[in-house]
């Protein structure tokens, strides 16, 4: 809903009633993952929740459920006979929750876009399907909730279940008892969390920099660049991130809070600065650290962290040379490289040309894990391993 909440919020404060349709579950290769949503008031219509497959069959559904009053959880896929007569061209099949959303059906809306807008995690909890009511709402904040499942004991269920899941920024559907019992699975309860953005830190400010930064917040993250030389780190130098930061990049890092959906990216290639900083990096959960330069270069480092008291387990973290092998050159072809890495370790890609491969294309969801994703052949000179 974060795509449409502008829009959404609009038609909320202005008191309309409109039809919100929300991706709930996907099989084999559908387009848009749970969560994706599209808000429909009369002729217009703005989101998406197949990337056009099923977006006309989704707008009528969505005026009928504004006219009802009732809410409908729909499938969408193909036939064996025709794949165009259900629209999914794609071959996969999408579940999509649609339903009525107005200031009397959906109160806490304005609280919840003014979390969303402020970086304050919060997450929707909604009754697909089973013996509650469906449509019935939780708005679970870390501190706080609003609105009920229909049962307490449920209510207190999905509450401890969400706040993990916020922590995590997943989003998701669960399955409980019709009291919240969680052996039973007779009730669906989809979780929608809005999470705060993960944070990229990159640390070196040259042009490769620039350019990672600029990725980095197209990808979504909140960018963060770092260096210790004050003439190079600089606001002007660096546009697209967040926060420019002039400190010794170790000292940085060991000052701010890194969990699992942080991405390390040590660009500074010098010895005196790369050492100490990953020497701190590869001792947090960051989820992805990454260090620039040629495999002689890494070579060197791995045995200076290695003298620096770092373990094996902890110096298979690191992610170097950088990238992926796409041959790449210019500091926006590194870049690439860097976040076609990120992309492929959250979904588990092969990173191999798709048209090489046969069966699904989207993997069941988010896979962590190190290794090396070069191979044997050799980064190509000194410069960046990308």
């Amino acid at each position: 809903m974060r795509d449409v909440l502008s829009q959404v919020l609009r038609w909320w404060e202005a008191g309309e009633t409109f039809g919100l349709a929300t991706v709930v579950d996907t099989f084999r290769s559908a387009p848009r993952p749970p969560g994706a949503s599209m808000a429909v008031l009369g002729d217009e219509a703005a989101g998406s929740v197949s990337g056009g497959c099923v977006e006309g069959a989704v707008y009528e559904l969505a005026q009928e459920v504004v006219s009802s009053g009732r809410p409908v959880l729909q499938r969408y896929g193909v036939s064996d006979d025709d794949a165009f007569s259900v629209g999914l061209t794609c071959g996969g099949i999408l579940d999509v929750f649609v339903e009525p959303v107005s200031e009397e059906t959906f109160p806490e809306l304005g609280a919840v876009a003014a979390s969303v807008l402020g970086h304050e995690p919060v997450a929707v909890a909604t009754i697909l399907s089973g013996p509650g009511a469906a449509g019935s709402r939780r708005v679970i904040w870390p501190d706080r909730s609003s609105g009920s499942l229909g049962v307490d004991r449920l209510n207190e269920a999905v509450d401890d279940d969400v706040r993990g899941m916020l922590a995590q920024g997943l989003t998701g559907a669960r399955r409980y008892g019709a009291r919240g019992e969680r052996r039973l699975d007779e009730l669906s309860v989809f979780v929608q969390s809005f999470a705060p953005p993960p944070r990229m830190l990159v640390f070196g400010a040259i042009d490769f920099a620039a350019a990672v930064a600029r990725i980095g917040k197209f990808l979504g993250y909140h960018v963060v660049v770092c260096d210790a030389r004050p003439v190079f780190t600089t606001a002007k130098r660096f546009p697209e991130a967040d926060e420019v930061i002039v400190k010794w990049p170790h000292d940085y890092l060991t000052s701010v809070t890194v969990d699992e959906r942080t991405a390390i990216c040590v660009l500074t290639h010098d010895p005196k600065f790369d050492v100490p900083l990953l020497e701190v990096a590869l001792r947090t959960p960051a989820g992805y650290v990454g260090a620039m330069g040629s495999r002689r270069t890494h070579e060197d480092r791995l045995a200076r962290l290695a003298r620096a008291g770092l373990g094996e387990a902890e110096l298979k973290r690191l992610r170097s040379p950088i990238g992926l092998d796409l041959g790449a050159r210019t500091p926006e072809e590194t870049a690439v490289s860097i976040a076609a890495e990120l992309i492929q370790l959250r979904w588990g890609g092969s990173g191999r040309p798709l048209t090489d491969g046969s069966g699904r294309i989207h993997g069941d969801g988010p896979v962590h894990g190190n290794g090396s994703v070069h191979g044997d052949d050799p980064v190509h000179g000194d410069g960046p391993g990308a």
